[in-house]
């Protein structure tokens, strides 16, 4: 069975596996502990040869200047990756527990669902950030980008650090070098992978013949971020374009994901919409 779906997510998630499945970073930590440690986040960067350390070693010890800017964020935090993550320039890291900083990342921030059997990849989806955002998230993210210059990488990190592992898992890049990983998928993307995805999953879990899942249709992922509900004009633009609003009931600033198959129109649909009016 599936082991963290919410509520409102249980038709996705269909049919249900005979073995215990994880579809949040606690349950995975739990029913994976030979493969938990891609959760610390500090020994991800450090195995990438990027420059970090826990939070009260100074970044200029490592021949960062006061002023670079440097990412801050748990070690491990399983209650949504990015909660307490922030920049700060070098001269200014806090000196608080369970937190490390990282030097800053440049370039296309993507995140990279696998599907992985004995520590080898069988399929892949690369789904990539918008450039805009909102206090650092992405007004939307691009699911189903071909990035093949990303392929190879993704292939021999999970072979590395995942040896043996069977099942999802999910790469961050940016630039084209890790910021963290997890032991299940980005959930807010699967109804944008198709209709074959969860039973090819399932399959996998199962230990039953497993073909990979068709190409990914893609589309887009929108963010509306606020507190005020949709309005009846807003709920009107998003059918018009074909999309679907998602009430986000879990993130206090973020009212709802707008699923949208279609690119072009969902790029119209943005600049139509108030909360992303330029």
């Amino acid at each position: 069975m599936f082991i963290g779906v919410l509520p409102e997510r249980a038709h996705l998630f269909q049919p249900e596996p005979r073995s215990e499945v994880a579809v949040n970073d606690a349950a995975a930590w739990r029913l994976n502990p030979a493969h938990r440690h891609i959760y610390d986040k500090l020994g991800i960067a450090l195995a990438a040869g990027l420059r970090a350390a826990p939070c009260g070693v100074d970044p200029r010890a490592y021949g960062l200047a006061p002023d670079d800017w440097v990412f801050v964020k748990p070690i491990v935090n399983l209650a949504g990756m990015a909660l307490q993550a922030h920049a700060v320039r070098a001269e200014a890291v806090p000196n608080d527990p369970g937190l490390f900083w990282c030097e800053r990342l440049e370039g296309e921030h993507t995140s990279t669902d696998c599907l992985v059997r004995a520590g080898e990849v069988v399929w892949l989806a690369h789904t990539s950030a918008s450039e805009r955002k909102d206090h650092a998230r992405p007004i939307y993210w691009e699911v189903g980008v071909e990035r093949p210059e990303l392929d190879g990488y993704v292939r021999d990190w999970v072979g590395r650090h995942l040896t043996g592992y069977t099942g999802l898992c999910n790469l961050e890049l940016i630039g084209g070098r890790p910021i963290e990983a997890h032991l299940r998928g980005s959930n807010g993307f699967f109804e944008l992978y198709g209709p074959g995805f969860v039973p090819a999953w399932v399959a996998l879990m199962d230990n039953e013949p497993f073909a990979p899942p068709p190409p990914v249709p893609g589309g887009l992922v929108i963010s509306v971020f606020g507190t005020a509900p949709l309005t009846e004009a807003q709920q009107a633009l998003i059918a018009s374009a074909g999309a679907t609003p998602r009430p986000d009931l879990h993130t206090p600033d973020r009212v709802a994901l707008i699923l949208c198959p279609d690119k072009a129109r969902g790029l119209e649909l943005i600049a139509r919409l108030d909360p992303f009016a330029a």
